[in-house]
């Protein structure tokens, strides 16, 4: 049976947003409630006419979203950003319209929870992994960027049902690794649980339904122990004179399936746990019910976890314990205080509600500010997107093992952390220096893996470097991310290894290896290089910055006579080339070289010749052969016209594109193509396209722009 879309009127829209302002106004001013529907007036009028796969219109879903958001009693900023996050990627509305009509803030917060729609990837993954990123770094700049996030991610995960079954599982595992991870990373439980509990859902839809009627089945035969295991907790509580609320509460579904999965129990086995939450007014208060609590029932060994004292990293605080109860019955009990409990369900988004009320809020929001310091050397380090959004994925384990340094400092790590993982988290330098490690004096292996409450002691040696085989075994991002941009930087004496063996094999071909060229034929090349030892050689071609084939072929053709230097410029002469050649030559549309530019020709099947500047990163790239790499150089007298790209950021000025313009036209310069992307509010970026005759003429023209007093910066975009 087909789902039935609902279409919403006018004045059913209008009761959602009255709906909204009535929750607003339990906890902000009337004139930010004023301007919260404001804002949505502006996102009703800019959604005019769009509608969700629901049937509903647009403006539903970011009012849906917004809700959301006030439930976990957020600023009136973010309520407003919500309304409008998608009026920038979906209606003609620009981004310095938001920030004229409500604030530089809320348009940040619109801008960076925007998709990036106009950027093409060689895969879904890419893009996907490029817009988290792109998303990670506004949030860096405010972390209620990732709140609107979340809040328009739960919004989609409730209408899920109307998408394609591809599109729902699609959308649910990227849910379940990144968006439920976040959440919990953020301290934000009332969101986390629903997120993981409709991926759950989506992603596998059998199984969710035959776990949600085993727990409503066997609901009916734990009633009974629940009531009186409640009223024997709360009779003794009451014995001691502790004032507090004791609630019975129940793991949701996805957190049961993955305790059944990862731990290979049955359902009876993981569902026999009574578990309570008591609530009280202060910290000491907290020991005193863990002491009642231990008197009334035996406590488990080993289960005892105190997060009042060592706080989790997204900022969680609570007491954790497991009894023995009546005829075995295991008790799962928390301890928190009120101000801990609401921490616990908002995290970090608590801080602007309740940072004036503790100072425990204040250290879990440092906590997440220190989190996203890591992602941004994580997002340095890492080559690609790819990369960083893997990086970010074992970051966000949950679980972490709490050791000591030799000094007594606790250091938190991620679950199944090794002593290496231990070693980064230090200091980088440590790590990359590491050679033995210690656990309680004893001498252990480097990928012995941590556990709670051990003494960690590094043993680090001048000259060490880490070794490519421990990424086999560490875990978390910070150190996987240093190893691999260590293996990036080769060091010198790789380098010589290697450019010493592809030098050999390019020889060979000549019949002739590295060790039985001359010392003249050396000489020469290393003059003509602008080189100072052989050493400096060998790096330059194990680094790719010289093509093997172009030195073996330049070392060959060099003579070993007293006139050795004319011979090698004499073999060593380039391909002059004139930008006439049409088809034959052709000149690269990633770095647009132009008459100066040092530049290296590629030789492409039935093409011709590419011509590339030797900069470009796209001839280290290449997957031509070096041996289809030629040497050329320009006509040393040109009288033809090359592109050439340049970017100008200038103040937001009215006419200055204009005035830039003109100042081309009259350097001798035509514009063949322009754009503009916008700033931050105070600057935009012209983006041209000019024809120049060679780089003298290209730096004449950028000397003019230069002098513009508007003009910020002129750069010239390469590959």
């Amino acid at each position: 049976m087909a789902r039935r879309q609902e279409i919403l009127t006018d004045d059913e829209s209008r009761f959602l947003i009255s709906d909204l302002l009535k929750l607003l106004e339990t906890y902000l001013e009337p004139e930010q409630v004023q301007e919260v529907y404001r804002a949505y007036l502006f996102g009703a009028e800019a959604h005019e006419g769009q509608h969700r796969l629901t049937g509903e219109p647009y403006i539903y879903h970011p009012v849906a979203a917004a809700r959301i958001l006030a439930e976990l009693r957020l600023d009136h900023k973010s309520i407003i950003a919500a309304i409008l996050h998608d009026v920038i990627e979906d209606t003609p509305t620009v981004k310095e319209q938001i920030a004229t009509d409500f604030g530089s803030d809320v348009a940040e917060l619109v801008d960076g929870v925007s998709k990036l729609t106009q950027i093409e990837f060689e895969s879904q993954a890419e893009a996907q992994a490029e817009n988290f990123r792109k998303m990670l770094l506004a949030m860096v700049r405010d972390i209620r960027v990732i709140l609107v996030k979340l809040a328009d991610r739960l919004h989609n995960m409730r209408t899920l049902g109307v998408m394609p079954a591809d599109k729902r599982r699609r959308i649910a595992r990227e849910t379940l690794d990144i968006y439920a991870p976040i959440a919990n990373r953020l301290g934000i439980n009332a969101l986390r649980v629903e997120l993981e509990d409709l991926g759950f859902e989506a992603l596998y839809p059998l199984r969710y339904k035959v776990l949600q009627k085993a727990v409503r089945g066997a609901r009916g035969h734990r009633k009974e122990v629940l009531q009186k295991l409640e009223t024997s907790i709360k009779r003794r509580v009451r014995q001691e004179k502790i004032t507090g609320r004791i609630l019975g509460r129940e793991k949701h579904l996805y957190s049961l399936y993955k305790k059944i999965r990862d731990k290979t129990l049955s359902f009876e086995e993981t569902y026999d746990v009574y578990a309570f939450r008591i609530i009280v007014d202060e910290v000491d208060t907290c020991y005193r019910a863990l002491g009642v609590m231990h008197n009334l029932y035996k406590p488990v060994p080993g289960k005892f976890k105190d997060y009042i004292a060592i706080p989790k990293a997204n900022g969680y605080q609570s007491l954790h314990t497991i009894l023995f109860g009546p005829y075995g019955v295991p008790i799962e009990v928390q301890i928190r205080t009120e101000e801990m409990d609401k921490v616990a369900e908002a995290g970090v988004a608590a801080h602007w509600v309740y940072k004036s009320s503790g100072e425990g809020i204040d250290q879990m929001h440092s906590g997440a500010r220190e989190w996203l310091r890591e992602l941004l050397e994580m997002q340095k380090h890492a080559g690609n997107s790819l990369e960083f959004l893997e990086n970010v994925k074992l970051d966000l384990f949950p679980d972490a093992v709490y050791v000591f340094t030799p000094a007594g400092e606790i250091m938190k790590l991620p679950h199944g952390a090794t002593v290496i993982d231990f070693a980064y988290a230090v200091h980088t330098d440590i790590g990359n220096t590491c050679i033995a490690a210690k656990i309680d004096r004893q001498l252990v292996p480097l990928r012995t893996t941590l556990h709670n409450g051990q003494t960690v002691e590094i043993v680090t040696a001048e000259g060490a470097h880490p070794s490519p085989a421990w990424l086999s075994f560490v875990v978390s991002a910070k150190a996987r991310s240093n190893i691999r941009h260590h293996q990036k930087n080769l060091k010198r004496e790789e380098a010589i290894d290697l450019g010493r063996r592809m030098l050999d094999r390019a020889l060979s071909v000549f019949d002739t290896s590295a060790e039985q060229v001359s010392a003249k034929q050396l000489k020469v090349l290393l003059k003509n290089y602008d080189l100072k030892t052989v050493d400096d050689l060998l790096v330059e071609v194990g680094m790719g910055r010289r093509p093997s084939v172009l030195v073996a072929r330049a070392l060959a053709s060099v003579s070993d006579t007293e006139d050795s230097t004319q011979d090698a410029n004499k073999a060593m002469k380039p391909l002059v080339i004139k930008g006439t050649e049409g088809m034959v030559t052709r000149f690269s549309k990633c770095c647009r070289p132009i008459p100066g530019d040092p530049v290296l020709g590629v030789i492409t099947g039935g093409r011709g010749i590419m011509i590339h500047t030797q900069t470009c990163r796209n001839i280290s790239e290449s997957k031509s052969p070096p041996e289809n790499w030629l040497d050329v150089q320009w006509e040393p007298e040109l009288d033809e016209e090359f592109p050439v790209e340049v970017s100008v950021v200038v103040e937001e000025r009215r006419g200055m594109l204009a005035t830039v313009a003109a100042v081309i036209g009259d350097a001798g310069s035509n514009i063949e193509n322009v754009g503009i992307e916008d700033g931050d509010g105070l600057t935009n970026t012209l983006k041209f396209r000019l024809a120049v005759h060679n780089r003298r003429h290209l730096a004449s023209v950028m000397r003019r722009v230069r002098s513009i007093p508007a003009v910020i910066r002129i750069s010239r975009d390469k590959g």
